[in-house]
Order: C-alpha cells, then sequence, then structure tokens
C-alpha cells in the first residue's frame, strides 16, 4: 500500500509499504477514506524528530470503512463505516472506566513515562503505525472505532478523530461560567473549533492570531477576533473585559508558539542532533516556544482558569510561577479523551451542522500530494489552515 512516512525534519514522502495485517483479536482493518494533517504532525515534521525512525507512517486522524475484522472485536463488522480515535484504548481498564481514555493502561506506554499509544506518534507513543495511508490496523478495535451514518461526505464526521473531542475538551477544562468570556490563542483547526464550540454553549470567546485566512474564517463564524501582529493583545482583551481579563483561556498552540526565539533555535538545532543526544536533550531541556501559554497566563483575569490543548514536550520550560501564583490561575491539560466527549458531539453533526464543520477544510489532497500538503500547512501557504488527505 502507499503510506506517508518521515524521513527526516521537513522530508516526509509517500513510499509503498506493507499492507497491515491481523495481529491480535481485538484488531481490526480498515481502508481509509480521508485523512487529515493534524497540526501536532507539525511538530513531527520538525521538532520531535529524535523520537521517529525513518519510515515511520503518520497521521492520527483517520475514517474510512472496515475491511477485516479480528475474533474478538464486539459488534464491528465488516462493511461499517468509521472514525477512529486518534488514542488508543481498550474501554475497560481502571483509567477507561473513568471515560480518561488518553491514559489508558493497556496501551500506556509505561517504558517511556508516557500514556495511552497514539496513532503515528513517535517511539514516546508506542510508535503505532499511522493513518495516513490507503490502510490502517487499527489495534482495540472492540472499543475505539466510531460507527457514523453512511450518506453525508466525510468532512462531516472526520474531525472526530482529533480535532473536534480535542476543541471540546478545551472549551470543557477551560470551566468557563455561565454567560463567561475566553480567550482563544491561535486560530488553527483545534482553535477555530474551540471558538466555535465556546460560542455555540454560550460563552463569549475571543480569538488570537496573526494569519489573516485565519482571523477571516474565525469571523465567519461570529467570532470576535484580535490581530497579535496589529495591537498588545493583553491590553487589548483587558479593553473588552472591563480591564480584569477573560474568565478563561485557551491555548490551541503549543510548542512551537511564534514570538519565542530562543526556544525556536534551540528547537531546530536539537532536531538535527544525532538521536542519541537529541532524545534525551529534547526530554529535560526546557525547549517549547511559551509564547502562547504566557499570553494566557496574562490574559485571563484573576482566579481564571487556563486550558491547554496545544502540544508541548519540554521538561524544564520557564514559566511566570510568580505572576501565576499572585493571579491564582488554575491549569488544566492533556492529550483528549476523545470518546468521552463523542456522545456530546455525535448529535450536533447528525443535525444542522452548528458548529460549520464543513467549513475548516481549505484543501483536499490526494494522498502523493502529501509532502505538499505538510509544507503549505507548516509555512502558512496558500490559506492553508486544515489539510485533509484522500488516499
Amino acid at each position: 500500500m502507499k503510506a506517508v512516512t518521515w524521513q527526516g525534519p521537513q522530508d516526509v514522502r509517500v513510499q509503498q509499504v506493507p499492507d497491515p495485517t491481523i495481529q491480535q483479536p481485538t484488531d481490526a482493518i480498515v481502508r481509509m477514506t480521508s485523512t487529515a494533517i493534524c497540526g501536532s504532525d507539525l511538530h513531527l515534521y520538525e521538532v520531535l524528530g529524535p523520537f521517529l525512525d525513518k519510515g515511520d507512517i503518520l497521521g492520527h486522524e483517520p475514517m474510512g470503512v472496515v475491511e477485516e475484522v479480528g475474533s474478538e472485536t464486539g459488534d464491528l463488522k465488516v462493511g461499517d463505516r468509521v472514525v477512529i480515535p486518534f488514542n488508543i484504548s481498550c474501554g475497560h481498564c481502571w483509567m477507561c472506566s473513568r471515560g480518561l481514555y488518553a491514559q489508558c493502561e493497556t496501551t500506556q506506554n509505561r517504558d517511556q513515562g508516557c500514556g495511552a499509544s497514539l496513532f503515528g506518534y513517535t517511539k514516546l507513543y508506542g510508535q503505532v503505525p499511522g493513518g495516513q495511508a490507503e490502510y490502517l490496523r487499527v489495534p482495540q478495535a472492540q472499543f475505539g472505532p466510531i460507527v457514523v451514518p453512511e450518506g453525508p461526505p466525510d468532512e462531516r464526521f472526520l474531525y472526530l478523530s482529533d480535532v473536534l473531542p480535542t476543541a471540546w475538551q478545551a472549551v470543557a477544562f477551560a470551566d468557563v461560567p455561565k454567560g463567561g468570556s475566553v480567550a482563544v490563542f491561535g486560530l488553527g483547526p483545534i482553535g477555530q473549533m474551540a471558538a466555535r464550540i465556546a460560542k455555540h454553549q454560550g460563552f463569549r470567546p475571543i480569538a488570537v492570531d496573526s494569519v489573516p485566512e485565519r482571523l477571516a474564517m474565525a469571523q465567519r463564524h461570529g467570532i470576535e477576533t484580535i490581530n497579535g501582529n496589529d495591537t498588545d493583545v493583553t491590553a487589548a482583551i483587558r479593553d473588552r473585559t472591563d480591564g480584569r481579563g477573560t474568565d478563561s483561556a485557551i491555548d490551541a498552540v503549543g510548542m512551537e508558539a511564534h514570538g519565542s526565539p530562543i526556544p525556536q533555535a534551540v528547537q531546530k538545532v536539537a532536531s538535527k542532533l544525532p538521536d542519541a543526544i537529541s532524545g534525551p536533550l529534547m526530554s529535560v531541556a526546557g525547549v517549547d516556544r511559551t509564547a502562547a501559554l504566557v499570553g494566557c497566563i496574562d490574559a485571563v483575569r484573576r482566579a481564571g482558569t487556563v486550558s491547554l490543548s496545544g502540544v508541548y514536550g519540554g521538561m524544564a520550560d520557564p514559566l511566570p510561577m510568580l505572576r501565576m501564583f499572585d493571579k491564582g490561575i488554575r491549569l488544566a491539560m492533556g492529550q483528549a479523551h476523545v470518546k468521552q466527549w463523542v456522545p456530546d458531539i455525535l448529535p450536533l453533526l447528525t443535525d444542522d451542522d452548528p458548529l460549520g464543520v464543513h467549513d475548516l477544510e481549505t484543501h483536499a489532497l490526494p494522498l502523493d500530494e502529501a509532502a505538499h500538503g505538510y509544507s503549505i500547512f507548516q509555512k502558512k501557504q496558500d490559506g492553508a489552515i486544515k489539510v485533509v488527505l484522500k488516499p
């Protein structure tokens, strides 16, 4: 089959690789019909290279049709149209029984000190082949796959794999008070949907970005925006919130935020070192670009909540602890527990689409053009906000 493989920093290629096969009774094989490039994939594209091997198959936002099932996959059957959550969860362990699917103890990577395995996401999370391919082996298929109705195009349901649950959890973790306000830093796919979800739930989102196409997309959905290139963001937010700041803030950017030149330089150097050196360095050094997180800390009001949905990887990131403690800020963060939020989200997708999911994809490309898709997404070229690959 064809698959998108990592070959080095900023080097992904579509190659012929062996077809996946059933390895465990709880496995299924799914033929991909759509598979998206995630902002988190861009971390692999450049920053997290030390935790990848040449030939690793990328991708964790897939959907398709079940082609084959193992003997212990429950009600899942050949022909089902399914979305595959990015985290691999068993559904029955201690963590899963509490809805904490991103910490599944069956697929947890204890040797790496990390949580549940993820599709297409480094040695830290199981090095499981990802979904940017023609076929995908799905472990724990008795629980993971989300069966969706026939009829609507893939883009109606595709974002259940990651974008929508991650954005939904970001808003839930932000703990916005009734009728309250929330600053959303970053208007990539997660930030776009977090702002729309917050608005749908009756909150006042104020979204911050500096890319004109991203700001325009948010504005189309009635989101109040601030261009970070044109103004002092913290002052602008306080001006709009009686001088206090928003009740909550969401960091939808993560480790590659603009405005952090020194950590950016460290990331670039570390990504080019031999794995034996760069891996430990990335694991223990403060190499994240924390501009978006610090922006959230500054913008949120006293006794407010900051919710982190952007991925971070540093172990010694400098944070303004005095300011955080003095302001009484609460932090909530982590990988999305995808299936915890599906019952809330799926009815919205089968209804009248109040979240506007069809206005997120900006580029639909053949799988063979994956390298181009990664490049324009990473460089924010050609208005790329969400790139979907079609195997």
